[in-house]
């Protein structure tokens, strides 16, 4: 076996025919070819796998069990494999809680660095916080009135769980007489009998002492708080209790921290006081999420202009209405507002008791229910708390939805987003809390750590962890991730950018001897920071690493050391090996599409004549996220692409504001209402009748859904079996050939073409139904043919085999012909939707759109669709937005790629650069015109590809 080879005989999983290939080890390799091709099969469904399972069965079976069940991939041999890890395009997580500072660690340092070398000051008056004396705590308490009855508790137990009967036991032993346990004081000898739930947690505190303030009490008192602050290990609760040892207030005192003018003290700074995932530190308003929920009286008056008589409260004018008008009527009358007049035209005090209630004061009402009057004297309780009551307490999922439609998200109101409570945002390492860090982009945080100034103590202390800080923030610069801040939430990551971040994380692992696939890192990526990431896998080759890397950017494959062309077409027509050698040498590869691009024997064409638009939409006073206050005039009728540095605004701009204004505004509900959100105003969206954002979200979650039932294909295939000879006699209907329904289905696998084995310890196995032999039907529903092809066989065929068995059938065939024409004519019509990409969902759904009526008057949104697609495919996918155009409507495209940009009729580029130092216009109208603009970075690169003279550097 070579050592310096990884080879490869005989794969064939997936549409790979018997492929033979030896990939160089310890190389930056990348893996090119028509979308279809068979990439993915080979580096991850091939590779990847093999060595992903040899590795689980190097395991024992015990360990086996908890690991997913890994599949021997459809190969001869490969040899020469290293263990391997997998940089797919998959979302970092969508949990609120993530961010990118906690997603790769950096915040984890910062919270131990915060504990460590932090300095607290005052949230009410801002001075700094000092340790707190024996002393100190005596004359703070001697201070309460004369007469206040108090407990000295010591605090042992804070909101954990267990039984605690040995904690209980060693206090009777040390002589103490009465705990506190969550609230309640009971007798140290009542505790053998006293079982708490394990399961739940609780606050346990033992009682040192029971004292009257009094001016003689100094010597018991300093006596008490000694025991006290030794048994709890530096803090100390003074409860102050009534007669009956009800607790009135609670003061908290720390040897260690406290303000000696507000009188506030401060727990122990430990890392997980630094946390929004813990109760310790997270604001208690929004539990750390830093937003939240809301009634907007927008929403619960969406239109003005109607009065309380006519329902203006839309809530309330539907289930239990009767109640709701007798309500609002006795308000009106007891407050003299016009029950009948617009609720626009009500004042602002009239609308503050319908919105928030009358407070204390009651008023007497009445309403007919069931044919029955009914008297109340009652507080009015006001929209607004009526609709909060009831979200609270409902147990309804049905209940919490219909109210959900009249709620919103904001900035918590508490913390301002920051998450954190007070006392945690007022320690500070320089002149900055955790949040405020976390709220600088990635090169900012670089500078200010690296210019940080500490004492010589706290220096010694928090020197590695700034070095780590440092570390990992310049391998997310050096990744192309600069612009992020640590504080953005992972959810909104664009799959390149969580590819990258995963990347950053790997390149701050110095591992030799590892194979690291890729799956192409470039989505996302302005053409300006290609160098950062091609820097990045080098960095990782240099180390003794394989790199292998699924990719069609032309930079990247130019700089690889070798490269593998799969082809030469998709699907059926692909799988084979086109090319395996020298990026210098494939453009003398006769067949091979991908070195007809890179030598320019082929090319994307630049139009000879760009569209001109006579209307636009105009967004006034744009602010959303880094946006600064633009105003952007889209042209309508024309093809405009949104361009610009990654993080320079480009969604916020397109996607936040641009659709979604439209689409709210557009809403039949919200017709009557202008107020705009994060913007100033859109005006000209009259002259569309619909937008549509064609986005890479999946086209379905579950195995069952594909691609024909998404486009609309499988309902009319059906019903063409239903209508045959042989199913009428039978008098079978279009429901028989549905593998999701009893009837036609195969029970035996209800519908799925496999059974699952329970192996207990052992991995899950799949086997082929044997009933059905993995066709999903009985043997009835078999037997009707079409042109002698069964319901099965149609499932199992590509797009571009069933364009030519449906040829007769034009409904069919013409939804066919658009999956075809945007380039999906490789899938199977059955394939399940969780194995599509992101790029191949997009392309389904734009094929759905097409095969509908046109308007001439439709925008279509699309966020960086060339995503996953081959040179040839980018040719194809431009011929139908561009036919779409034609047709009067409007395309809207966010993208990188050159070749769109060039052949746009419009570009609106943003920057100059990302994060807060973008979300500006920085040139804008045709390509040749933004490539002439010496400000716009995309221009630089622009006027390479139009040809406009050898100035493409700066």
């Amino acid at each position: 076996m070579s050592k310096d080879l990884i080879i490869i005989r005989g794969a064939r999983e997936h549409n790979l025919k018997n492929l033979d290939l030896d990939i160089p080890r310890d190389s930056l390799t990348v893996i090119t070819g028509l979308s279809g091709s068979g990439k993915s099969s080979l580096a991850f469904d091939t590779i990847y796998a093999e060595s992903q399972r040899r590795y689980v069965e190097s395991l024992s079976a015990y360990a086996r069990q908890f690991l997913a069940k890994m599949d021997k991939p459809d190969v001869d041999l490969i040899e020469g494999l290293s263990p391997s890890i997998s940089i797919e395009q998959k979302t970092t997580s969508h949990n609120p809680r993530s961010t990118v500072g906690t997603v790769t660690e950096i915040h984890d340092y910062f919270r131990l660095l915060f504990a460590r070398v932090g300095d607290p000051f005052c949230y009410k008056c801002g001075r700094p916080i000092k340790a707190q004396t024996v002393v100190d705590i005596v004359d703070q308490i001697k201070n309460l009135p004369e007469g206040s009855r108090l407990l000295i508790l010591a605090p042992l137990v804070s909101d954990r769980k267990g039984e605690w009967s040995k904690l209980f036991q060693r206090l009777r032993l040390e002589g103490f007489v009465r705990v506190r346990v969550d609230n309640k004081i009971v007798e140290l000898d009542e505790t053998e009998n006293l079982q708490l739930n394990k399961k739940i947690k609780h606050d346990i505190s033992v009682v040192v002492d029971r004292l009257v303030v009094k001016p003689d009490l100094s010597r018991r008192l300093t006596d008490s708080v000694e025991l006290a602050l030794k048994t709890a290990d530096g803090v100390l609760v003074v409860a102050i209790v009534d007669e009956k040892n009800k607790i009135l207030n609670e003061l908290f005192f720390s040897e260690r921290f406290s303000c000696d003018y507000c009188g506030l003290s401060y727990p122990d700074l430990t890392p997980q006081l630094f946390s929004f995932n813990n109760p310790a530190g997270a604001c208690p308003t929004c539990g750390g999420l830093g937003e939240e929920g809301y009634f907007d009286p927008d929403l619960v008056v969406p239109n003005k202009n109607l009065p309380l008589s006519a329902g203006a409260v839309a809530p309330w004018s539907g289930p239990f209405a009767n109640y709701f008008y007798g309500l609002q009527s006795a308000a009106a009358d007891r407050y003299g507002f016009d029950f009948y007049a617009p609720f626009k035209n009500l004042s602002s005090k009239a609308q503050d008791i319908i919105f928030n209630g009358s407070g204390q004061e009651e008023i007497e009402f009445e309403y007919e229910s069931e044919g029955f009057m009914y008297e109340a004297k009652r507080p009015f309780e006001g929209v607004l708390p009526n609709l909060n009551r009831r979200y609270r307490n409902t147990n309804s999922e049905s209940v919490r939805n219909w109210l959900n439609q009249y709620r919103r998200r904001r900035l918590c109101q508490d913390c301002h987003g920051a998450r954190l409570k007070p006392e945690v945002l007022a320690i500070k390492i320089g002149s900055m809390n955790i949040t405020e860090i976390s709220n600088l982009s990635v090169e900012e945080g670089l500078k200010y750590f690296k210019k940080l100034k500490l004492s010589s103590q706290k220096k010694e202390i928090g020197r590695r962890l700034v070095k780590e800080i440092v570390e990992r923030l310049g391998f997310l610069s050096a990744v192309g991730l600069g612009y992020l801040t640590l504080a953005r939430s992972a959810g909104t990551l664009s799959g390149g950018e969580s590819q990258r971040i995963r990347l950053a994380t790997q390149v701050g692992s110095p591992l030799v001897g590892v194979m690291y696939i890729l799956d192409e890192p470039s989505i996302g990526l302005h053409q300006r920071d290609n160098q950062k990431l091609l820097s990045a896998l080098k960095k990782m080759r240099d180390q003794g690493n394989t790199v292998l890397v699924v990719e069609h950017d032309d930079e990247t494959i130019e700089a690889a050391d070798y490269v593998v062309d799969l082809g030469p077409g998709a699907g059926e027509e692909g799988g084979r090996l086109i090319f395996a050698g020298s990026p210098k040498d494939i453009g003398s590869q006769a067949d091979s599409l991908t070195g007809q691009y890179l030598s320019g024997q082929r090319e994307i064409p630049i139009p000879t004549e760009r569209r001109v638009a006579k209307k636009f939409i105009t967004v006034q006073g744009a602010r959303t996220n880094n946006l600064k206050n633009i105003t952007v005039k889209f042209p309508v009728g024309v093809f405009t692409c949104v361009t610009g540095v990654s993080g320079s605004g480009k969604s916020s701009l397109v996607v936040e504001t641009f659709l979604k204004n439209i689409t709210f505004i557009g809403n039949e509900r919200f017709r009557n209402e202008r107020r705009k959100r994060n913007c100033d105003d859109i005006v000209g969206y009259e002259v569309v009748n619909k937008i549509i954002d064609i986005d890479q979200s999946p086209i379905g979650r579950t195995p069952r859904s594909n691609p024909a039932t998404y486009v609309g294909l499988f309902a009319p295939i059906r019903d063409l079996f239903a209508s045959l000879p042989e199913s009428m006699a039978r008098g079978y209907q279009g429901g028989r050939f549905s593998f999701n329904v009893k009837g036609g289905r195969c029970e035996t696998c209800q519908g799925d073409g496999v059974i699952k084995i329970e192996m207990h310890f052992l991995p899950d196995v799949y086997v082929r139904c044997e009933a059905c032999q993995g066709r999903r039907y009985n043997r009835d529903t078999l037997e009707i043919k079409y042109n002698g092809a069964s319901i099965a066989d149609v499932l199992n065929m590509t797009v571009d085999t069933a364009m030519n068995f449906f040829r007769n059938i034009p409904g069919i065939w013409e939804k066919l012909a658009t999956l075809s024409q945007v380039g999906m004519g490789y899938i199977r019509l059955g394939q399940s939707s969780t194995t599509l990409s992101g790029g191949e969902a997009q392309r389904i759904k734009l094929s759905k759109e097409l095969s509908r009526k046109a308007t001439g008057r439709t925008v279509y949104i699309l966020d960086e669709p060339t995503t996953g697609l081959h040179f040839e495919d980018i040719r194809k996918l431009l011929e139908v937005l561009s036919r779409l155009v034609d047709q009067g409507n409007t395309v809207i495209v966010i993208e990188h790629n050159l070749d769109v940009i060039k052949v746009a009729d419009h570009v609106i580029d943003l920057g100059p650069e990302g994060g807060d130092k973008g979300g500006q216009i920085v040139a804008e109208g045709t390509p040749e015109e933004v490539a002439a603009n010496s400000k716009s970075e995309t221009g630089v690169f622009l006027r390479k590809v139009l040809k406009l003279g050898d100035n493409n550097t700066r």
